[in-house]
This record gives structure tokens, sequence and C-alpha cells, in this order.
């Protein structure tokens, strides 16, 4: 799936993280597992590095939940 450049132009003015920085993360996890536990944390790590906001433990847990338990939405155009 190609997404569009104002997808992510709305997610750069958003979270200060860039394209190339999105795209690079989206191959980190495609490569790896995405119910893994672990790939998820490091992945919300460098997220939270990045965009200077921290997450708490119990953000982070609530995260790993949901993504492991299937409940992301499918649109994710409508997240931002």
């Amino acid at each position: 799936m190609e997404l569009k450049e104002d997808f992510f132009k709305k997610v750069e003015k958003k979270t200060k993280v860039n394209k190339d920085t999105i795209v690079s993360l989206a191959k980190k996890l495609q490569a790896g597992n995405m119910k893994d536990e672990a790939t998820l944390r490091e992945v919300i790590s460098t997220l939270s590095t990045m965009t200077g906001r921290q997450v708490s433990k119990e953000q982070e847990d609530k995260i790993i939940s949901t993504i492991v338990q299937d409940k992301v939405p499918k649109n994710i155009d409508k997240m931002f």
C-alpha cells in the first residue's frame, strides 16, 4: 500500500517526524513481527525519543495490547 504525500505531511506536522523516518520504521516493523512485544517496545521507544514525547509504561502497555489484539483502526488516514 502506498500512502499519499498529504498523509505524510499531516503526520510530520503533528509529530515532527519526517517521511524518511516513518518509512524506515515501517520497514523495520515489516521485517519484524508486529505481535512481538520486544519489537513493539523498541519502536515505541524510538518514536518517543524522536518526537520528544514521553510514553509512560501504562501507555506503552496499552499501545502494545491494542496492536497485539488487532484493535488498530484499519483506515490510518482517519487517525490524523
